[in-house]
């Protein structure tokens, strides 16, 4: 069953949902949010289990997009433009393949339609296992985190999320949750031959990373035929924050482009 998901927008035009990956939340995405919201309706969203929206059960694809779907019928009344990055982008290629009358493009920020190779289930172990009512601030969660995630950017990543009130600090994701459907989160549903989304996609890579593979092109365009593809050389995974003026650019100009 469909949750409500917290969300934020800014903006006026035609509507642009964005989707954030795994231990991220919608407000990560303010900066790019406010640049492309000079001509579009730009609604942030948090994922089940992250931000504001509600834990839920089960912490899959099928869910995650559903979700999504009945947002945008429910905020936006008709399609919208699609963007996913890492996780949110596997739960906007499922909203598109699963309900394509509800997106109009699709964007996929550096991830493919196959299972991830990545230790994100390293990461959120290390997360459950930090004492939060030891650590009195962020830099206190970042330097418990050393030892068991020694990358400083994937460390600070991880904790710029984590919310303060009067009982503490708290990580804003549902941890048990991820940890316990890690599988599901890493993997990617099978699609039969014949089920595609035919209208305008874009991928974009960092030109660093290493989560979008010449492997991964066919399934890529058997699933999404009318496909481009972007490399943004100087970033990483996280390429809207590692290098937001191309992204913006790479990004508002397929949107804006009128050819099919």
């Amino acid at each position: 069953m469909a949750i409500e998901l917290a969300f934020s927008d800014r903006g006026t035009g035609f509507p642009v949902v964005i989707l954030h990956g795994l231990f991220g939340a919608g407000r990560n995405w303010a900066s790019i949010a406010a640049a492309l919201a000079d001509r579009h309706r730009v609604v942030t969203v948090d994922l089940r289990n992250h931000g504001e929206s509600p834990w839920a059960e089960p912490h899959d694809y099928p869910a995650l997009a559903g979700d999504v779907a009945s947002l945008i019928a429910r905020v936006c009344g008709g399609p919208a433009h699609v963007v996913g990055h890492s996780m949110g982008g596997k739960a906007a290629m499922v909203l598109a393949l699963d309900r394509p009358e509800l997106v109009e493009r699709l964007v996929v920020v550096d991830i493919a339609p196959a299972r991830s190779l990545n230790p994100a289930g390293d990461f959120v172990r290390a997360m459950r296992a930090v004492s939060l009512e030891q650590c009195g601030s962020r830099a206190d969660v970042e330097a418990a985190l050393a030892d068991a995630i020694p990358d400083v950017a994937i460390r600070r990543f991880l904790v710029q999320n984590i919310r303060s009130g009067p009982d503490g600090l708290r990580w804003p994701n549902n941890l048990e949750a991820l940890e316990r459907h890690m599988e599901s989160i890493l993997s990617f549903p099978t699609y039969p031959a014949g089920r595609t989304f035919t209208k305008p996609t874009l991928f974009v890579a960092g030109g660093r990373s290493h989560y979008i593979r010449p492997e991964h092109r066919p399934e890529i365009e058997r699933l999404f035929p009318h496909v481009r593809f972007a490399v943004i050389e100087n970033a990483g995974h996280w390429v809207h924050a590692e290098a937001p003026g191309a992204f913006v650019e790479t990004v508002g100009g397929f949107l804006q482009d009128p050819s099919p």
